[in-house]
């Protein structure tokens, strides 16, 4: 039998804490179905910046995907928390327009809706693939440095 690459990031996604902010319920719900079939413990769905930073306050997820407009605004204290924190995150956008409206997240990686399950799975593969050192080229450092509002 043959080692693939896929086998180590299908195991790699047993046992994953993936953090979920989307703000609508049923994509939360579709995300959080089909990655929880690939073994990953999700942390939320959350909708809001505030809920989304109190999980953030005492859990610590292994990768994170991240609605760029949640209920109670742009995601990026959110951004923020992670790039601080360092763990790795995508965003999740509805339309090209979304990833201008803030230049610190321009070098993160997105998934543009409407995606499929495997977009999601692949994304959250590739992100627990990323090793610590490159975490740092992936992540802007733009986005930590821009809001104050992230938790400690």
């Amino acid at each position: 039998m043959h080692n693939s690459e896929k086998e180590p990031a299908a195991n790699r996604m047993i046992g994953a804490k993936v953090l979920v902010a989307e703000d609508e319920a049923v994509i939360a719900i579709d995300i959080d179905l089909s990655l929880r079939e690939q073994g990953c413990v999700i942390l939320g769905p959350t909708a809001t910046i505030a809920d989304t930073l109190a999980v953030l306050a005492y859990d610590r997820p292994d990768v994170a995907l991240l609605d760029i407009h949640l209920l109670d605004g742009l995601a990026t204290p959110i951004a923020a928390t992670l790039v601080t924190m360092g763990v790795p995150f995508a965003l999740l956008l509805a339309d090209r327009l979304d990833a201008l409206e803030d230049t610190s997240l321009a070098g993160v990686p997105r998934v543009m809706k409407p995606w499929s399950a495997g977009d999601i799975e692949q994304m959250v593969e590739q992100l627990l693939a990323l090793p610590a050192a490159g975490l740092s080229q992936t992540l802007p450092a733009a986005a930590a440095s821009s809001q104050a509002t992230a938790p400690a």
